[in-house]
């Protein structure tokens, strides 16, 4: 049952990844990856969130492994700071790196803060 909540959870969050990094990228006339930080940043605050409201396995199962794992993307985010390197676009790869990591824990510790305050 487990593989079946994880691949539900992938269904969705993979398909949205691609169209919001297409949607959020198309928007904004620069080589920073907008998108992939957009999708990131999402899936910290969403995981931070349901970390923080202590769900039951089964939904952590569909929503935190499942649609957060495929919904966001370290592979992608490492591929784009390496191609922002050959670029030459120094800036925009440390930028990458430094924004991603900070907004992103700083995502994950906010909604599970807030999310656990609100529950216990």
């Amino acid at each position: 049952m487990t593989v079946v909540l994880i691949t539900l959870g992938a269904m969705i969050g993979a398909p949205l990844r691609y169209l919001t990094d297409r949607a959020v990228q198309t928007r904004h006339d620069s080589v920073f990856p907008w998108g992939t930080f957009t999708v990131n940043l999402a899936g910290c605050l969403l995981l931070g969130g349901i970390s923080g409201a202590a769900l039951s396995t089964p939904w952590m199962m569909l929503v935190g492994t499942g649609f957060c794992g495929a919904l966001t993307t370290y592979s992608t985010f490492s591929y784009e700071t390496v191609r922002l390197a050959e670029q030459r676009t120094y800036l925009y790869a440390a930028l990458n790196i430094v924004t991603s990591l900070v907004a992103g824990l700083g995502a994950t510790l906010l909604a599970y803060t807030a999310v656990h305050a609100l529950t216990a």
